[in-house]
């Protein structure tokens, strides 16, 4: 039995059609509304520019849009996305050097953002009740007694090719992105603007896009798929370049993207300067590998990447008939991966209070944006503790001088000490995967108190030298392609 008549969805990118298959089976007629003209294949469009960046689907967000549209994990590897074992098929250069390299509990699908969203958009059509307009500018929220207990939201209003159009819903939801009007438009109807959390340590991210050589004329020391190099954790004076995170990140297609980020920095804009700051790297394979590569691309930049979380639960009267999903509501540092798997849970919880509900009433929204608040803080607490650490950070979660000393001497420090007991202890590993996609909360893992022992056992047997697996290897070297899996065992 349908819950109401119609849901406009404000945004076809990967939190819309998420949430197009989150209340699809519980209205009449689901809309989507969209910006762009939407290619038939993977393909960058004007609205999506972080597509032609690497992108993290977390174990997290497979399984909710599994949930949603189940085999859509078999149809993204189908069309060309690669299921890899991170631990055994990346070759990580972390703070002295080269990882060693085993098999680990955690798989993840890599593909390019075009590909993730194609492959979805795909399976929204097939559904009988949705509907995609595309070449559609959303213009404006229409609502009732804006501001009061009671206040809604009733409907949009928007510009196509047959000109100004409204059209009236029982559930609006906003996936317009970090940029999204809504707050304004509801601040115009009576609402107070949702509360925002930010930080911005202004991230910075350049990539371009390679085709790799044919299998058989690659390296003989590629045994890897996936290079990542984190940034240097020395002090004194060394080329900025080497505070770069830097990915040679796989995709469909024998493609790569070569990425270099970094917190405060300027990064490249043309080729030939990220050609220049690639041989700057602190290690020369990444360089390397792009110049057995063909060029695929011009250099792509982005700068918007604070953290901005609007606090809907927060408000005294959040607005009945409406919900955010995805950057329009809690937008991340594109460095932690967080986006996609974020909107889908979110999507996962409408879904759940759809099934568990016969009204769209204030119980109904006080409890999604409860639950979401909840999920939310997870990956929020995790892009904080990191970004806060730089002075050069604005936004109202700044930290005291105090915090941001500690958390720069220990977020990378701790992180190498649980990344290497996490090879040699099955739990702590277990643990930090589970953090790691969203799973758990750090809080929860920092008072496991197996985990603790677990970190505190592994360092004394590093200091003892009585470690299973070595430390590192030579980072001006190629990455070791010894498999130590059994060596833990």
């Amino acid at each position: 039995m349908a819950i109401g008549s119609r849901v406009v969805i404000l945004g076809g990118s990967v939190a819309g059609l998420c949430a197009a298959g989150a209340v699809a089976p519980h209205f009449d007629e689901v809309i989507v509304l969209e910006r762009d003209s939407l290619p038939a294949d993977a393909q960058h469009r004007r609205g999506v520019p972080q597509s032609k960046h690497p992108h993290f689907m977390l174990n997290s967000g497979r399984r909710a849009i599994e949930s949603l549209f189940p085999g859509y994990e078999a149809a993204l590897l189908a069309a060309g996305g690669r299921m890899l074992n991170p631990s055994r098929d990346a070759a990580y250069c972390e703070a002295v050097g080269w990882a060693p390299r085993k098999s680990g509990s955690m798989t993840m699908v890599y593909g390019s953002r075009i590909l993730i969203e194609r492959v979805l958009r795909d399976m929204v059509r097939k559904l009988d009740n949705v509907t995609i307009r595309e070449e559609v500018v959303v213009r404006g929220v229409e609502t009732a007694r804006g501001g009061s207990g009671s206040g809604r939201v009733t409907g949009v209003s928007f510009t196509d090719s047959q000109g100004e159009q409204s059209i009236s819903a029982d559930l609006v939801v906003d996936a317009l992105g970090r940029g999204s009007s809504v707050p304004a438009w509801l601040a115009a109807a009576g609402w107070a603007e949702p509360p925002v959390r930010s930080l911005d340590a202004k991230v910075a991210y350049s990539s371009l896009w390679y085709q790799l050589p044919p299998a058989d004329e690659r390296p003989g020391s590629w045994w890897w798929q996936h290079l990542a190099i984190m940034p240097n954790q020395a002090k004194g004076e060394h080329p900025e370049e080497f505070d770069y995170l830097v990915n040679f990140f796989p995709i469909e297609g024998d493609r790569a993207i070569a990425c270099m980020g970094a917190w405060g920095l300027e990064l490249p804009k043309k080729t030939d300067s990220f050609i220049a700051a690639a041989q700057r790297i602190r290690t020369p394979v990444f360089a390397a590998a792009m110049k057995e590569c063909e060029q695929l691309s011009e250099v792509h930049l982005t700068r918007s990447t604070g953290n901005k979380w609007r606090r809907y639960d927060l408000m005294p009267n959040p607005p009945l008939g409406l919900v955010a999903i995805g950057d329009s509501i809690c937008a991340f540092n594109p460095f932690y991966g967080q986006g996609m798997s974020s909107a889908a849970r979110s999507a996962i919880i409408l879904s759940a209070r759809l099934r568990n509900t016969t009204e769209l009433d204030t119980r109904f929204f006080r409890d999604f944006l409860g639950e979401q608040r909840k999920s939310l803080q997870v990956p929020w607490m995790l892009a904080i503790a990191r970004d806060q650490g730089y002075d050069h950070a604005t936004g109202t979660e700044t930290a005291s001088r105090l915090v941001r000393k500690v958390s720069a001497a220990m977020v990378w420090p701790v992180f190498n000490l649980i990344t290497a007991a996490a090879r040699e202890d099955d739990v702590v590993e277990d643990h930090f995967a589970r953090v790691f996609n969203l799973d758990e909360s750090m809080i929860d893992m920092a008072k496991n108190p197996r985990v603790i022992a677990g970190l505190i056992r592994y360092k004394v047997k590093l200091l003892l030298g009585r470690q299973k697996l070595p430390r590192s290897f030579d980072l001006h070297s190629d990455p070791p392609a010894t498999d130590y899996t059994l060596d833990v065992a």
